[in-house]
């Protein structure tokens, strides 16, 4: 304050003892790391002119401007402030504090002297930092956040927001702990990562501050019993992604029954692939999801001396046909997950394709079963069942109805061209059955009469005796004449 009764003595004197005092006072936050501005105006036709000092309790000036301009910094924080030459002009003496750190908290006071007019303000500059110990912890170990604010605010609130959503005092998943600072304790999981914000409540001030945490472990899935859906007889990749440079050791790929107790896995997964990918991808491909591979998997490995496990669940989807009794019985289309926990609707869609190949598809009906009364060839050929979640699209699964030869006719068979067909291939079929016939009753004869080759020459010997008895004979007459 020693300044300010200097500066106000020297005023007196200047003139003669007129002098109107403007005394204010405030408080305000900063974010540590961030820019600081402490307010301080003064607005006269003579701004420029006036006598500027921004000091700091027990720390003495910060920054000064006489008269003539000229300016003086001081030492510690002084070396990180400034005052923009253009906003002193208009009146604006605000101070800029770059990068600001804790110790740059406490009481400041701008005082201006413009001719017969001083102001005083006194501002009360809070600093809040938010910190996360240990800085990377693994999944599954113990960790805090911290919310400091120097100094602290009496009768203050506070709140925890992660990624924009309000966590603290809402949940009640984290412990929190007050001795001049807000701390959260919690285990460290792949759920919390993202940005861990303190927002501090005094009176009608408000402070916010925001720090990334990073927990190391299986990042991927994200959430504890993710599910994951696969259409039976489709390929698959279950995830088991560790963070990025770490090397687990002992991993292991595991079936779990109801009672969490291990199983062994079906032939469909293929361990063999974790040969070719980096240390820290354990995913597992399935070659063809069966029937009976939905349930619950668990993925594991151990990261700096601590086991590190992550549970999935592998939703098998497949359509389900009853078999037509006869050629006009309805056909049912039923879409059945293992586990439809998560699904809140059911989407029927035709998928039809023109004859470049361009996929399209329409929307038919909601509802778990697609009943068709007849299968003609308007709503034969590929169906696809969507099944919708509360955040979307979950998965799909396809079915190809196929128009049986005994519905055929129930199609539109009264066409001439259908007709023309049919009666071509009735006689070109009764055609050849003659010939058929025909040379089947030559084989026969053919086949009697090889049986007794020498019937058959003494029938050509008669034959030919009876010829040369009519020659002779006619050769007779001739003579005779």
């Amino acid at each position: 304050m020693w300044q300010f009764l200097l500066l106000l003595g020297t005023s007196l004197l200047v003139t003669g003892g007129r002098c109107q005092c403007l005394s204010e006072y405030t408080e305000m936050f900063a974010e540590a790391g961030s820019q600081a501005v402490l307010p301080c105006t003064c607005r006269s036709p003579s701004a420029s002119a006036a006598i500027v000092l921004w000091s700091k309790d027990l720390e003495g000036t910060v920054w000064r401007k006489g008269k003539s301009g000229l300016e003086h910094w001081g030492i510690g924080a002084a070396q990180r402030v400034r005052c923009p030459h253009s906003e002193v002009g208009s009146g604006d003496y605000s101070l800029y504090i770059k990068e600001v750190r804790e110790e740059d908290s406490g009481k400041y006071t701008c005082m201006v002297q413009d001719g017969e007019k001083i102001l005083s303000k006194r501002i009360l500059l809070r600093v809040i930092k938010v910190s996360i110990s240990p800085p990377a912890p693994v999944e599954g170990n113990k960790m805090t956040i911290t919310c400091s604010v120097s100094p602290w605010p009496q009768e203050a609130t506070v709140s925890w927001m992660l990624n924009e959503k309000r966590v603290y005092p809402d949940s009640a998943d984290y412990v929190l702990s007050k001795n001049q600072a807000s701390v959260l304790e919690s285990k460290a999981s792949a759920g919390m990562m993202g940005n861990w914000s303190c927002v501090v409540h005094k009176g009608r001030k408000q402070g916010k501050a925001t720090t990334a945490l990073t927990v190391r472990g299986i990042v991927n899935p994200s959430s504890a019993s993710a599910k994951m859906y696969a259409e039976v007889g489709s390929a698959v990749t279950l995830p088991c992604m560790f963070s990025t440079g770490l090397t687990p050791s002992d991993t292991a790929w595991e079936r779990l029954d109801i009672s969490g107790s291990a199983l062994p896995l079906p032939p469909s997964f293929n361990l063999t692939s974790l040969l070719s990918l980096p240390p820290w991808d354990r995913s597992v491909g399935v070659g063809q999801v069966g029937q009976g591979d939905g349930g619950r998997y668990r993925c594991s490995g151990t990261v700096e001396g601590r086991r590190v496990t992550k549970e999935m669940q592998l939703v098998t989807a497949q359509v389900l046909s009853n078999s037509p009794s006869t050629q006009k019985a309805p056909v049912s289309l039923t879409c059945h997950l293992s586990n439809a926990s998560e699904v809140t609707e059911y989407e029927w869609v035709r998928v039809t394709y023109d004859l470049n190949g361009t996929q399209s598809e329409s929307s038919v009906q909601t509802g778990r079963v697609l009943g068709i009364n007849r299968v003609t060839d308007r709503n034969s050929g590929e169906w696809a069942c969507r099944f919708h979640g509360k955040k979307g699209v979950l998965g799909s699964v396809t079915y190809h109805l196929h128009l049986m030869s005994g519905l055929m006719g129930d199609k539109e068979t009264g066409s001439s061209s259908n007709v023309a067909m049919v009666a071509g291939l009735g006689f070109f079929l009764l055609v050849l059955l003659l010939v058929l016939v025909q040379m089947y009753r030559n084989y026969r004869r053919r086949k009697l009469i090889l049986q007794y080759p020498a019937l058959e020459t003494i029938v050509h010997t008669i034959a030919n005796e009876r010829e040369d008895r009519e020659r002779n004979r006619v050769k007779e007459d001739e003579i005779s004449k």
